[in-house]
């Protein structure tokens, strides 16, 4: 077996997280991933801790690794920080905005939608959130950005777990619609759009959804 073996595992299990077959806080045993993908603990520690870097896992010293359970509280406070930021990064896109950088915003659509199509949850959910931090970096702020990406990578498995692809069809909506009032000129609308967009996408995550299983094999298979 050899790396490509990790990625199959990271795949597996993040479908598996993905579609609801893990509960979060589901402990992830090594040697029963091991047996299940017939491959060395090594393999299985170096997926988890691919895993742990997305955010999917926690890996918790002496007691092993977990799937990863983001409360809805967190959630909102995530999506408040982020409303109060994104408002005033929108009124600044605006001020500073040119055919170039709509050009570019219009191609990262393009690829949320293409994802969407393909039922690529994880593909969509990144770039779903990786479209607010591509407005930061065409603003050329690095801090903004930086920061942008450590709360929407908080904000990615919350989404990644309980949004619906109907959700995230949603938002890719609502992105055309704020950069056509970018586009525009038209600061208040687009202010208002984000600020509309990021509640909806809040109020669109299902916290109560059922979540059939603790057991590893049940959920992979």
């Amino acid at each position: 077996m050899d790396a490509s073996s990790t990625s199959v595992i990271v795949a597996a299990l993040t479908k598996a997280i993905v579609e609801h077959r893990l509960q979060p806080g589901s402990k992830l045993a090594e040697q029963k991933l091991a047996d299940h993908f017939g491959v060395s603990r090594t393999l299985v520690r170096q997926a988890l801790l691919q895993l742990s870097q997305h955010q999917l896992v926690t890996l918790e010293p002496a007691r092993g690794a977990f799937v990863a359970a983001p409360s809805a509280d967190e959630a909102r406070q995530v999506f408040a920080v982020r409303r109060m930021l994104e408002s005033e990064m929108t009124r600044a896109f605006v001020r500073q905005v040119t055919p170039a950088k709509i050009r570019a915003l219009r191609e990262h659509i393009a690829q949320e939608k293409r994802a969407i199509e393909q039922e690529d949850a994880p593909g969509r959910t990144e770039l779903l959130g990786d479209f607010h931090v591509r407005m930061a970096e065409l603003m050329d702020n690095e801090v903004l950005a930086h920061l942008l990406g450590q709360l929407i990578s908080r904000c990615a498995l919350i989404t990644l777990m309980y949004q619906t692809p109907r959700a995230a069809a949603h938002s890719n909506d609502e992105h055309v619609e704020i950069v056509r009032a970018l586009a525009a000129h038209d600061e208040d609308l687009a202010v208002r759009l984000m600020s509309e967009h990021l509640l909806h996408v809040e109020e669109n995550l299902t916290f109560d959804r059922k979540v059939p299983s603790h057991d590893i094999s049940t959920a992979l298979s």
